[in-house]
């Protein structure tokens, strides 16, 4: 082929089970025991294939669609509009379009003029987004991806038979762009997650999702790759090691299914590279095993635990093997290690190549960062390099970003998530420069009451609730715990001049 094609990656906008084993996790705001369903078996390899006619998917689309959900988030933009145009939120490039021949066109003649200040108006306008969700337990948790949900206001979950529930957000990860919500509904149809390790380049799988959409829309294909690098998350901490498929999916499949022919689940759709933005042969999904790692940690801690070997590494390959002198055209090569961090600690040298990790071998960068993901601080890993030609083995003890072995825990309950935010004690040290007693700040928004009824922003420092003065979180809980009706919130921004109020209503 002559040239080369420019690929863009793109986030999307958007059998019979002979083994089995089920997975049970304590909720971090309750004692309530979450079953999600593990399936542990060898990947299917006796499928008959006689051509495409006489080969059959039905049974295991049959099984999974009725666990596969359509996502609509509402997201709220700000913005300037002249004539009804949006001007003010077009990216730089496109303004230029918006020239005198432009105005002239679409507004008539002698209308050259670009908008002038006194000509603005600003005003509010609402944005949907759509994608796919999978119902993994039978009390309403779904997984989705994180970019199918990032900024809503609202969360409506579509059930396979057409019946419709708002959503609440029980936590989210950039890194890997997943995210888990949840409904009020029960004894819902789910999909067990299996051992994405034990999949083979090459099986067959099946998409599920909502491409542009097209509700429940099943396609097949094979295992492409795995540990795929694609870089299109741009968290600095960011984890891409995803499985690369061939199966059909499109804008709208973002969150859906990955399943293999038992109707497990291989991983969640995200991604696609192409030139058009459309399908174009490749697509890719977070394996199940990360999936079930972030979903155990938001039910027990209410965020993600990582842990840290603290080095900077590179891929081995040929030219880097010349370069250093190594023995060997594969593993990761260690550039650097942090002072303190757990790699040093451990005995690991720059300079040494990381070939294991708990005797699963590593051939890539993603693929590592993959299985030390899998890990919390404090674990204990063990890896195998190769120094100078010789195999070592070190006990490593994984560490925070901080650089510390602990976990932390996020303190909320089921009152606080309806409100849809994170809160915080005030520190004292500002609470006194704001000449203020103390509050609880807002620290992100999520989907909930907060954002659907008021104009709160990130960062507002909750003083009162119904004039009654709140000094901390647990403080803010009893305020509004079994709270009906109307409620008065008073506060203050540290930017900002002047006390603000917000009304709501409790009633969900």
């Amino acid at each position: 082929m002559k040239g080369t094609m420019k690929l863009i990656v793109s986030a999307f906008l958007g059998s019979t089970i002979t083994l089995g084993a089920i997975w049970y996790t304590e909720s971090h705001d309750s004692k309530e025991k979450i079953t999600i369903e593990h399936i542990n078996r060898a990947p299917v390899t006796g499928v008959s294939y006689n051509g495409l006619p006489g080969f059959d998917f039905s049974s295991v689309a049959a099984d999974v669609m009725p666990a596969v959900v359509h996502i609509k988030s509402t997201v709220s933009r700000g913005g300037i509009r002249y004539n009804g145009y949006q001007y003010q939120q077009l990216p730089d490039p496109f303004r230029d379009f918006f020239n005198d021949e432009f105005y002239e066109r679409f507004f008539g003649p002698g209308q050259k003029q670009r908008p002038q200040p006194g000509d603005l108006n600003e005003r509010e306008y609402k944005m949907e987004q759509t994608g796919s969700g999978v119902i993994i337990n039978e009390n309403g948790y779904i997984v989705t991806n994180n970019h199918v949900i990032e900024g809503a206001e609202e969360i409506e979950v579509t059930l396979y038979d057409k019946e419709t529930f708002p959503a609440t957000v029980i936590g989210t990860d950039p890194t890997t762009d997943l995210a888990l919500i949840q409904i009020k509904s029960k004894g819902l149809h789910s999909i067990p997650l299996i051992n994405s390790d034990d999949v083979k380049v090459g099986e067959w799988v099946l998409a599920v999702g909502n491409p542009f959409n097209l509700n429940s829309t099943v396609t097949a294909g094979i295992v492409s790759a795995k540990a795929r690098n694609i870089n299109i998350l741009h968290d600095r901490y960011a984890i891409e090691s995803f499985i690369q498929t061939d199966a059909a999916i499109n804008p709208g499949n973002s969150g859906g299914a990955l399943v293999n022919l038992d109707g497990g689940l291989v991983g969640i759709n995200t991604a696609i590279a192409s030139n058009t933005g459309s399908y174009a042969g490749y697509g890719f999904a977070v394996p199940s095993n990360m999936v079930s790692k972030i979903v155990d940690d938001l039910l027990k801690y209410g965020s993600v635990q990582r842990g840290f070997l603290g080095v900077t590494i590179r891929e081995v390959n040929g030219k880097l093997a010349d370069e250093k002198g190594l023995k060997m055209v594969r593993g990761v090569y260690v550039d650097s290690v942090g002072v303190e961090s757990a790699a040093k600690v451990a005995g690991i040298l720059p300079g040494d190549v990381i070939v294991a990790v708990n005797d699963i071998e590593t051939n890539s960068t993603p693929q590592l960062q993959e299985l030390i993901a899998r890990y919390r601080p404090g674990d204990e890993v063990s890896i195998k390099v190769d120094r100078k030609g010789t195999l070592k083995n070190f006990m490593v003890t994984l560490k925070n970003r901080d650089g510390e072995e602990v976990i932390s825990r996020k303190e909320y309950n089921s009152t606080l998530m309806s409100l849809g935010a994170d809160f915080e004690d005030l520190d004292s040290e500002t609470a006194t420069k704001l000449n203020i007693e103390g509050g609880v700040r807002v620290k992100k928004l999520y989907p909930g009451i907060l954002k659907r009824d008021t104009k709160i922003l990130e960062g507002f420092i909750i003083t009162k609730v119904d004039k009654e003065p709140v000094t901390s979180v647990k403080e803010l809980t009893k305020a509004i715990e079994n709270k009906k009706g109307g409620l008065l919130i008073e506060g203050i921004y540290e930017s900002r001049p002047g006390t603000h109020y917000f009304a709501l209503g409790m009633d969900m």
